[in-house]
């Protein structure tokens, strides 16, 4: 191959390379799953369950409320890191919230580690419970759909060591299903503490950027090559489901990672 024909080449790639960063950026996606467990005894109850996470101020409501308005949620759930550690005005983040409330009044969130970095993290996590979010940090609460009662606990951010599963699980019916909200996966390696059937988490951004075969490149406090990055990891009676999220952080940068919003439904097995 002559020079000129590599230069070519080159160029097709980077204009690939740049067409699809901005294409996974730009224009998220809703990712359907569904989970089975035997808690569910009735063949026709199931919980919708609609995720957002890491949004880290993105700004896109307009797409997340239209998804929550098309496909009717039972519970929203916030992962954590709905701003970023450099967000100064948080004030889309709020009216993103008041704008769930009012499509869906049972939405429940836990912070991450940029709501812990930002110096306003605190100030904003206590203006979404005075908008009614309910902010589960370190505690727990139940959603009841057609008489099956749902625990829905939270920890604070394990990343920033400020957790407590103690507390989160403080006076749950484990007979009942058990969903944990947590911002970093790697809390599963407590999994030993954990009585969750279902745990939703988010911080590793799919690794933003994505490699053929091998997977996430990065991901924040896990380096190269993460061991929990995106998507459904199994651990005896314990699933973990990692979202990669809707915004990004550093770098605005997405590769073969597209930002999404989940919708898990539970089903019975």
């Amino acid at each position: 191959m002559n020079f000129k024909k590599l230069k070519f080449v080159v160029l097709i790639l980077l204009l690939l390379i740049v067409t699809d960063i901005c294409f996974d950026v730009n224009f998220p996606k809703v990712e359907k799953s569904v989970v089975k467990s035997d808690k569910i005894q009735d063949k026709n109850l199931s919980l919708k369950i609609l995720q957002l996470s890491d949004v880290h101020g993105y700004n896109k409501q307009d797409f997340i409320l239209k998804t929550v308005n098309d496909n009717k949620p039972d519970i929203i759930v916030i992962t954590g890191d709905m701003i970023d550690k450099r967000t100064n005005n948080y004030d889309a983040m709020v009216r993103l919230s008041e704008e769930l409330i009012k499509l869906n009044p049972n939405v429940y969130f836990v912070s991450g580690n940029h709501e812990d970095w930002n110096a306003k993290g605190e100030e904003f996590v206590n203006v979404l419970r005075r908008e009614n979010i309910k902010v589960i940090n370190n505690s727990n609460t139940y959603f009841i759909k057609d008489s099956i009662k749902f625990n829905i606990c939270g920890i604070d951010d394990y990343y920033s060591g400020r957790d407590d599963l103690n507390k989160a699980f403080e006076g749950i019916n484990d007979k009942n299903y058990t969903i944990l909200l947590s911002h970093s996966p790697k809390i599963i390696d407590r999994i030993e503490n954990i009585k969750a059937d279902l745990i939703l988490s988010g911080h590793e951004h799919g690794g933003q950027v994505r490699l053929p075969f091998i997977g996430a490149l990065i991901a924040p406090g896990e380096g190269l090559f993460p061991k929990y990055s995106k998507g459904f990891y199994y651990f005896n009676n314990t699933v973990l489901y990692v979202d990669s999220g809707l915004g990004t952080s550093v770098l605005p940068i997405r590769f073969l990672n597209r930002s999404q919003i989940s919708l898990i439904e539970i089903k019975a097995e």
